[in-house]
């Protein structure tokens, strides 16, 4: 046999045969309404409230696990390998003050900005907007490092954010932790004035 005969052979057995017409997209692109409403968002991605974090619906929980004492403290009991939700948040379901164990990354995807507030371990506090307007400074993606206390509030006019949350390694009930807001008024004496008022939606932006 020729070098090459068993390739060609498909192509001449199929010579003059008509090629099958491209099928549409089940789900052709469409833009987002203007309109939408956070109910209409809720509905459709089953958003339920949540005690810290506006609206959320888990997404994903690894099934593989982290053996107890693969890890070192907090974590050394066994942890899940990496868990996901998504999260909304609106004027009046804010991201409250807490904090987790686990190290976490905010994502934006649909809505408003949001201002997230971190009080970091070492002291410092800084604020960050997380949106689409990567030209002005605005971020698509934000790390929060375990343990670090974060509030977050909307800003901007569609009055909701839609975004995700990812974290490493999962998340159980007993990593989250509800912060008090005038013991870290103390602590972070720079950053005391938007605990206090945090919840506020932000002026447009």
């Amino acid at each position: 046999m020729l070098a090459g005969a068993a390739t060609l052979a498909p192509r001449l057995a199929n010579a003059g045969a008509v090629e099958p017409e491209p099928q549409p997209l089940a789900n052709p692109a469409k833009p987002m309404p203007e309109n939408v409403t956070a109910d209409e968002i809720r509905t459709l991605l089953k958003l339920e409230p949540n005690a810290t974090c506006g609206f959320v619906r888990e997404t994903y929980k690894s099934d593989l696990s982290i053996a107890p004492g693969g890890l070192p403290a907090p974590f050394d009991g066994g942890r899940p390998l990496g868990s996901a939700l998504y999260f909304m948040v609106t004027p009046a379901a804010p991201v409250k003050l807490h904090r987790i164990k686990n190290d976490q990354l905010y994502h934006y995807y649909l809505g408003d900005p949001i201002e997230v507030l971190m009080l970091r371990a070492n002291g410092d506090s800084e604020l960050v907007v997380v949106g689409p307007n990567i030209v002005g400074g605005q971020i698509l993606q934000l790390f929060i490092p375990g343990n670090t206390f974060h509030t977050a509030r909307i800003t901007g006019k569609h009055r909701w954010f839609l975004g995700a949350s990812t974290e490493w390694p999962g998340v159980i009930p007993e990593d989250v932790e509800l912060g008090n807001v005038e013991q870290l008024a103390v602590k972070y004496p720079e950053a005391a004035a938007d605990l206090r008022t945090f919840p506020v939606p932000a002026k447009d932006k």
